[in-house]
């Protein structure tokens, strides 16, 4: 069990190198195969000319839904320089075809002084954008804000970052 394994080592001046590859050495494919591994001239060209699809208005992106979340972003917390949007009091933003928006929002605590006015702001707002028709304001209390559901731009408006 105690074979001794020796290397056998070989000193050489030189080695021959081994051909290189060449294209015409190449094993010969079916009629079209060759083709579709070409590189085009302007691989890009149809991609460079797609224009970007059209968000609807009342989706994330769109116009109209764009227009609500910037005038909930009008609209400060009194106690806190920090507007209701980016403080993360606004939970969702629904907004219809037909231009109704519904908000789903909360406020930091139930005993918040502005309890009773500020849904009623949130809804004059929202229903002051041009192509909003009709506004509902939801206000929630589950789940509870907290400060992780602020921005950072918040967050590094009140020192928290």
């Amino acid at each position: 069990m105690n074979e001794e394994r020796r290397i056998a080592v070989e000193q050489v001046d030189a080695v021959e190198p081994p051909p290189k590859a060449r294209v015409d050495d190449a094993i010969a494919e079916p009629e079209g195969v060759q083709a579709s591994f070409e590189r085009k001239r302007d691989y890009l060209a149809g991609f460079l000319s797609q224009k970007p699809e059209p968000h609807p208005d009342g989706q994330p992106g769109g116009a109209l839904y764009e227009a609500v979340i910037a005038a909930l972003k009008e609209i400060y917390d009194p106690e806190i320089p920090v507007n209701i949007y980016d403080l993360g009091l606004i939970y969702g933003v629904d907004v219809t075809n037909e231009g109704h928006a519904a908000v789903m929002m909360t406020l930091t605590t139930p005993h918040c002084p502005v309890a009773e006015s500020m849904p009623g702001e949130v809804e004059l707002r929202v229903s002051s954008v041009p192509g909003i028709a009709t506004a509902d304001v939801n206000l929630v209390w589950d789940p509870p804000w907290d400060p992780q559901k602020m921005s950072d731009d918040a967050k590094l408006e009140l020192g928290m970052l």
